[in-house]
């Protein structure tokens, strides 16, 4: 059996050709024979320049319908394709390049100058360039050449992608995707999100990311179903698509500001089905907000670049603030603590094992033994407790985690308070060092611009009431914005780095 995931895509909308499988607003349309045909013509690209199946390539380009082209291109070929963020420096681009030494590096037009010189001095074989424009001219090159209608041959653990990891805990580790890793995660959530060709998906998320690429982008096509193209959340762009579309996927700020605009009302969301959210925890404030204010209860998921989606809340039946649902068909979670699985409501390390987790971290194979038990559980290294239904809700990173005086202290169990204030519009906990305890939490807090002014000692005195002692911040900081990545994950590192001396 061949299990290239492009021909399983392909299989899937297949019946579907003629119809429109992209729309970029104010732009163009194309059907999903278009789409086709563009896959092909870019898999006569990669096949021109000699790469072949296993070989490595990587791009930085913006989002467009090349880069889906280049995408789908090299899971016809069976090449291996690795998206960056437009945002990494040279730096963290020569330690891509070093740790996966791709033939192929595809560059949006002057990202920077230094950026051919870096990849000639590492031995990349090629250095090319491509923009959003149709007249760009390695695009016109490209669409010049036969379209290679090719399924190139993949067992279930040939490799389709190396996606890095975010860092917040040390160096990027490239993650190895196979073909079978994407295709069961696809197959299921398009079963368990009720996913059909009548559907619209409105796409304002990345695509160097497993949300926006993978679970978006792979879903849908899977399903046959049309994609409303944005090239990232602008709320005017959102508010003007979105009486169009059925499905949106987005990060928890894109909820925030949703429900925060006045003119957000049942027009814009009427004939939405389903509202995805991920990437970052969903505060049950919003959550709440935006229920009383659409009658949507918005559907929260959990995954990671690993292992992409690995539990969900239910399409049909009760989706719980604050929690994340249950594991997807096929896959298994457990709570262990020191190696031992845990029972029912107690905290621990979440494990998952499952069709959707990755083979390892390229070129790291003591980091991948490490983090794989001995009965095939990958540690996620994400807290959380899991009832007796199954449904597993989430308390944080390990790495996060806050010793303090020999107590541990969770911090998202204090931000979820926190953000139930009024006044407070958005909180990190993090600890920093303390000469007498190791170390304390401080809460680094973003005001709510619609509410007056909150005292600490207001703040103080709700969390004396909600938390033992020696779970209170030590210190209140105030600050207008917390650093996020693009996915909208709180950088917390940074705030440590920051602040780290605060308390001594």
């Amino acid at each position: 059996m061949n299990h290239n995931l492009y021909k399983i895509l392909y299989k899937n909308f297949k019946s579907d050709l003629d119809k429109i499988c992209i729309e970029i607003p104010d732009y163009k349309k194309i059907s999903f024979k278009d789409l086709d045909i563009l896959s092909a013509h870019f898999a006569s690209f990669l096949y021109d320049l000699g790469l072949k199946k296993g070989d490595r390539m990587i791009c930085q380009i913006d989002k467009s319908l090349s880069a889906i082209g280049l995408y789908l291109g090299c899971l016809r070929m069976g090449v291996i394709y690795t998206p960056l963020n437009a945002s990494y420096t040279n730096d963290e681009v020569k330690y891509f390049i070093q740790n996966i030494q791709p033939k192929l590096f595809v560059s949006k037009p002057k990202l920077n100058d230094d950026l051919e010189n870096i990849c000639a001095k590492l031995g990349v074989h090629f250095f090319k360039t491509i923009g959003t424009s149709d007249s760009d001219p390695l695009l016109i090159e490209i669409l010049s050449m036969d379209p290679l209608n090719i399924f190139e041959n993949c067992k279930d653990h040939d490799i389709a992608a190396i996606l890095f990891t975010s860092g917040t805990t040390g160096k990027s580790k490239g993650a190895i995707i196979t073909h079978s890793n994407l295709s069961s995660n696809a197959l299921a959530l398009r079963e368990i999100w009720g996913f059909t060709g009548e559907d619209i998906l409105l796409h304002t998320l990345p695509i160097f990311h497993v949300h926006g690429l993978f679970v978006a982008l792979n879903t849908a096509l899977l399903s046959a179903s049309k994609i409303i193209f944005l090239e990232k959340f602008n709320i005017e762009d959102v508010l003007k698509n979105l009486p169009k579309s059925t499905v949106m996927m987005g990060v928890p700020t894109y909820y925030n500001r949703l429900v925060n605009e006045e003119v957000f009302g049942e027009k814009a969301y009427k004939n939405m089905r389903l509202f995805i959210s991920g990437s970052a925890p969903l505060t049950e404030k919003t959550f709440k907000e935006f229920k009383k204010k659409t009658n949507h209860s918005i559907l929260e998921r959990y995954g990671m670049t690993e292992t992409g989606m690995i539990t969900s809340n239910p399409l049909d039946g009760d989706r719980v603030e604050g929690t994340v649902g249950f594991p997807l068909p096929k896959i298994k979670i457990r709570a262990t603590k020191e190696g031992k699985i845990l029972p029912e409501n107690e905290k621990g390390i979440i494990e998952v094992k499952g069709p959707n987790v990755f083979i390892g971290y390229w070129g790291m194979r003591e980091k991948t033994e490490e983090e794989f038990t001995e009965d095939g559980f990958f540690i996620t290294g994400d807290i959380g407790q899991i009832d007796k239904t199954g449904r597993l809700t989430l308390s944080g990173r390990s790495s996060d985690m806050i010793i303090s005086g020999g107590y541990n202290i969770y911090p998202k169990e204090i931000e979820i308070i926190l953000n139930t204030i009024e006044g407070i519009r958005e909180s990190a906990i993090i600890g920093v060092k303390h000469s007498d305890l190791g170390e304390s939490p401080i809460a680094v807090l973003v005001r709510d611009s619609k509410v007056s002014k909150i005292s600490e000692n207001d703040i103080i005195e709700v969390l004396n009431r909600k938390l033992s002692k020696f779970k209170i911040p030590k210190s209140i900081i105030w600050i207008d914005k917390l650093p996020i990545n693009a996915m909208g994950k709180v950088q917390k590192k940074n705030l440590r780095i920051k602040y780290e001396k605060i308390l001594l």
